[in-house]
């Protein structure tokens, strides 16, 4: 009793301390964030994003969707929109952003041989036609506001546009237009999305999005194949996106290969509706989305909204929870351009975000790897434009002039070898690894054209800023998958997805790393030249691999699934990671028929779920 009394004194301490910081940044808010005289306007809600793109990949981290000036050294046309001013006078403005090369400024990363020179990411303001005194994406290296002029506004409507300078990602979260005197606002969340909230006029009660026999998160060939699968068996399903297109990494935004084989006995019409959704032609690396990418990505979207027991959300971010004891309820999902909060109700929910997004809200079990995992790629290739081309100097960039590995350059140039990110937390450090990326591929192409005058008619024609994700969280079942149990072939009684690729766990190439603090910029792998990652396929994954041991109605498919890394090799590839989207899918709708839970499913209706695999059909 007197530990009980201790534990609730402490409990009362932290409720008072956490009711008065909520007391204190609302007083702030009331204070000098007035709606009425300051102006708030979310860079994702421009009317018009002329060149610039909105990235969302980091949103859980630094708070927002923004937008990027990804012109590949050229810089984007402008982006543009009306905002309403509803008092005249003098407005000192606020530019959230950073120098996104800064934290790699300074002594503490002896590689760099040379001045880093000006900030790449530089863009300006412009108002009403007229660019202001002050340039931004200049200061810090993590996101803040920087403080900018003060300008004079009218009552009424007035044109804003963000004018990018360089070309090199300059990135924008948000403008704000305050009193002259006004305080700095907030840099972080929770603080930072109350006042955001209060400013946009986001209401803080979620609008309801339905409900729904299936939520599957995540549109990339995992999720599809679940909505697809579910749905055509009957389920209501709501498919949520956080981007503005279909596909993950074999979008056009990402332009992976889609690798795997299908169509194996006992169950050769597993792997069915992968055929729908996969690309026309291979190679896409070196294609890119010009030619393959946005008509595939027009074909998904179609498929997918011509299904009636689909409803599609696309540019919704899931970021919360509500749960029913162990189970989920709600998932909660914020509009990535209005910022507007939507929560969805089902009875059994799909995390196929290969991030296990939902799994962690949840607080499902999961296992990442910290130093060791596999990386992410931004793909990128040159084309041969037939005369002569420059490319501006990148002092900023990774130092490649003397580099010896460059004379190498003919075998990596944009290939699936250009990945990173080893040792650095997956999640928590995203945009770090891909600004990495970025930097090794401009460092690169300064190389080569400025220092070597080689490729001289050459052009980067693309290169993708949203990142190719191989390996971070994985979800855990009943069963965790390992290595050995495919090179053994070992049988599952539940075994339902068949793996056909190599053990290929990706290393960091040792020729890339010494000169680099170890943060190595080109990758190995494992599937070539090596017989213990080999195993006669088809390897047969256990269904218990595709649900949470601990959350009851918490299925998973894609790279999240419950296996071990050296596994995930086998199963991380798209068309099988689409196969276990169309058992997720199947699965789902006996939980329905059968009032069960997914394990419901392997304990007592298996033969059922049998039965499905071997009449599937499109």
């Amino acid at each position: 009793m007197k530990i009980w009394k201790v534990s609730q004194k402490r409990r009362c301490v932290v409720i008072l301390i956490a009711a008065a910081v909520v007391l204190f940044w609302a007083a702030v808010v009331s204070a000098d964030v007035n709606p009425g005289t300051s102006i708030l306007v979310e860079a994702e809600s421009f009317d018009d994003y002329g060149g610039w793109s909105l990235d969302t990949q980091f949103m859980d981290q630094m708070g927002s969707p923004y937008l990027i000036a990804h012109g590949v050294g050229k810089p984007v046309g402008d982006a543009s929109t009306t905002v309403t001013c509803s008092e005249s006078g003098s407005y000192r403005i606020w530019v959230r952003t950073f120098d996104w090369v800064g934290r790699w400024r300074g002594d503490k990363w002896p590689m760099r041989k040379r001045a880093f020179g000006k900030a790449p990411g530089r863009f300006t303001v412009v108002v009403n036609g007229k660019p202001i005194d002050g340039t931004f994406g200049i200061t810090g290296e993590n996101w803040h506001w920087q403080k900018g002029p003060v300008v004079k506004l009218k009552k009424g409507s007035f044109k804003l546009a963000l004018k990018d300078i360089t070309g090199f990602d300059g990135r924008c979260d948000a403008i704000l237009f305050a009193p002259q005197n006004a305080i700095a606002p907030p840099n972080s969340d929770p603080e930072m999305k109350l006042w955001r909230n209060k400013l946009m006029g986001i209401s803080s009660t979620p609008r309801d999005g339905g409900q729904y026999d299936l939520v599957v998160v995540g549109g990339g060939v995992a999720g599809m194949c679940s909505a697809l699968s579910g749905a055509r068996l009957g389920c209501k399903v709501a498919l949520i996106q956080d981007r503005p297109v279909l596909g993950g990494n074999t979008s056009s935004e990402v332009c992976v290969n889609i690798s795997g084989r299908l169509g194996f006995k006992p169950y050769p019409n597993i792997g069915n509706i992968v055929k729908e959704i996969q690309p026309d032609e291979q190679q896409y690396w070196h294609k890119g989305p010009f030619e393959t990418g946005i008509p595939q990505d027009v074909k998904r979207l179609k498929l997918i909204q011509a299904e009636k027991n689909i409803t599609l959300f696309l540019n919704h971010r899931v970021n919360g929870v509500e749960m029913a004891g162990e189970s989920i309820k709600v998932v909660l999902a914020e509009n990535t351009k209005t910022g507007e909060s939507v929560k969805f109700t089902a009875k059994l929910f799909a995390d196929c975000t290969g991030d296990g997004c939902v799994g962690a809200l949840a607080k499902a079990d999961f296992v990442m790897v910290g130093n060791g995992h596999m990386g992410r790629s931004n793909l990128w290739f040159v084309h041969d434009v037939g005369k002569p081309t420059t490319f501006p100097r990148c002092p900023w960039a990774l130092d490649l002039f003397g580099y010896e590995q460059l004379r190498k350059a003919p075998t990596k140039i944009d290939g699936w070898y250009w990945e990173s990110g080893f040792n650095h937390d997956p999640i928590a450090e995203g945009e770090y690894i891909r600004d990495w990326n970025l930097r090794a591929v401009y460092g690169t192409w300064d190389a080569h054209k400025n220092e070597r005058k080689d490729y001289k008619t050459h052009e980067i024609k693309w290169l993708a800023f949203v990142s190719g994700k191989r390996e971070s969280r994985r979800l855990l079942g009943d069963v965790i998958l390992n290595g050995v149990d495919i090179l053994s072939d070992k049988k599952f009684a539940d075994g339902c997805v068949p793996l056909s690729w190599r053990l290929d766990v990706h290393r960091p190439d040792p020729e890339y790393i010494a000169e680099f603090e170890g943060d190595a910029f080109i990758a190995s792998a494992d599937l070539y030249g090596k017989e213990e990652t080999k195993y006669k396929g088809p390897y047969w994954m256990p269904y218990r691999c595709l649900y949470s041991r601990d959350v009851p109605n918490l299925f998973m498919a894609g790279r999240n699934i419950s296996t071990t890394q050296d596994a995930l090799g086998a199963a991380r590839v798209q068309r099988t990671t689409g196969m276990m989207g169309e058992i997720v899918g199947m699965a789902a709708s006996i939980c329905l028929r059968q009032k069960t839970s997914p394990r419901g499913v392997y304990q007592n209706h298996l033969d059922e779920l049998k039965r499905l695999m071997r009449v599937s059909k499109k």
